[in-house]
């Protein structure tokens, strides 16, 4: 087996337009083939490598099955760090939008019961992440991974900003 990376683990090309079956078809074929029940009789060593294996396809498919952290992942093999703690730096226009969302956000909270707000911020939101999800697929493919890991911190604010949206009790 190879694991130089998860995309060569899988036997799949470094893309991030894979599709989720064709990620899950290539883990459950390397989960098959290393299952630690597969090594229940063989040596000590035989079976913590089989164990390690295991994780290590797992952790591959965690991560490649998700399409932000398989972006995210693209990067790092490109050498491009996201510095997601330390660089905050966006677009104007998206920090300007960024503050309007959270105004937005604000008043769902103020107003729970106001449903039609939620929603139009809601499907503001996914509108936005299609975007920013087109354009990091479209910088990713042009192998722009400097360009993707500004529009990633992005699609990680607007993930974040629909989780808050949606643990709002009516």
């Amino acid at each position: 087996m190879n694991a130089s990376d998860h995309f060569a683990l899988f036997d799949l090309p470094r893309s991030f337009a894979l599709e989720a079956a064709q990620i899950e078809a290539a883990w459950k074929h390397v989960a098959q083939a290393v299952h630690p029940d597969r090594f229940a009789t063989r040596s000590a060593p035989e079976r913590r490598v089989a164990m390690q294996w295991s994780a290590q396809a797992n952790e591959a498919y965690r991560v490649l099955k998700q399409p932000l952290l398989r972006a995210r992942y693209l990067c790092e093999l490109a050498g491009v760090d996201l510095q997601t703690e330390t660089n905050t730096a966006m677009a104007p226009e998206f920090l300007v939008q960024q503050m309007s969302w959270h105004e937005q956000l604000d008043e769902c909270l103020d107003d729970p019961q106001n449903i039609l707000a939620r929603e139009a911020l809601s499907q503001e939101i996914e509108l936005a992440l299609a975007h920013c999800q087109q354009a990091v697929s479209k910088a990713l493919s042009a192998e722009q991974y400097t360009q993707a890991a500004s529009r990633i911190r992005e699609w990680m604010f607007l993930d974040k900003l629909t989780t808050q949206l949606q643990t709002i009790e009516v």
